[in-house]
């Protein structure tokens, strides 16, 4: 039995940037209102890709980045919006920071996605958030990633347009996406000799918005020795500088991996 992580928002969701025209045709139309309208908007300049002071001219940059964007019903309700209506609002910043780590180079990163403990919510937020991952997911396999859906594919729970991507496409940086996702599902797979989520390596680097300073159930074994990044920001609020802020730091920590 899964058990309930005490965590508000562990839940991680995108809003397309411009969507509605690339996604057309490989996925039927989102039944959710507000997922539809949010495939149309565009990225705002303040999520420019455009190199900044922030980042040092020569820097060590991880290998694998792990990013935990939260926040999203938070940031529908200080709209005045449904807690559901936030799940869209995370697609395009999700987008954009994908596209920032092509740039730079990076050559994984794990996205949490959502949790078997968030398929507990109300029906109507369980409905936007697989709606708005599978479009996140859909569209970062059209931009080149080599995209992996980490979660149980059993449960009906799981999008069934995510299936074909329990195993790794080929792409250009690999995209770890945690879906149906549950710590102790990881884990039960090694009564079996392996982790479930075996095809993921070690996390140098955590990235969490939201400001929780929780790990929720992400991806324990690959987590055990990565440093932790907290941003204060709810997601939908993301700016590249949140990344570039994150690396700085990184390069200050002292990364002995126990030795």
């Amino acid at each position: 039995m899964i058990t309930h992580i005490d965590d508000p928002e562990p839940a991680i969701y995108f809003r397309a940037q411009d969507v509605m025209s690339s996604v057309r045709g490989l996925v039927a139309e989102p039944p959710c209102d507000d997922v539809r309208s949010a495939f149309t908007v565009t990225v705002s300049n303040n999520i420019s890709l455009a190199s900044s002071a922030l980042l040092p001219q020569r820097m060590v940059l991880p290998r694998h980045i792990g990013f935990i964007p939260d926040g999203n019903r938070r940031w529908a309700a200080a709209q005045t919006l449904p807690k559901e209506a936030g799940y869209a609002h995370g697609i395009a910043p999700g987008l954009s920071l994908f596209e920032q780590c092509q740039r730079l180079g990076i050559e994984e990163v794990s996205v949490y996605g959502f949790t078997q403990d968030n398929t507990r919510r109300p029906t109507v937020q369980t409905e936007h958030f697989r709606s708005a991952c599978v479009a996140f997911a859909l569209e970062v396999v059209r931009r080149g990633a080599a995209l992996l859906v980490v979660g149980d594919e059993r449960s009906p729970q799981f999008p069934a347009e995510l299936a074909r991507y329990r195993k790794r496409c080929a792409g250009d940086i690999k995209v770890n996406f945690l879906v149906n996702y549950g710590w102790e599902w990881d884990l039960n797979g090694l009564r079996e000799g392996r982790l479930l989520s075996d095809p993921v390596s070690r996390i140098d680097l955590i990235v969490r918005w939201g400001g929780g300073r929780r790990l929720s159930g992400f991806l324990p074994v690959q987590s055990v020795y990565a440093d932790i990044y907290v941003v204060e920001a709810l997601w939908p609020d993301f700016q590249r500088t949140h990344l570039e802020s994150a690396l700085a730091w990184f390069q200050q920590q002292d990364r002995t991996l126990g030795g």
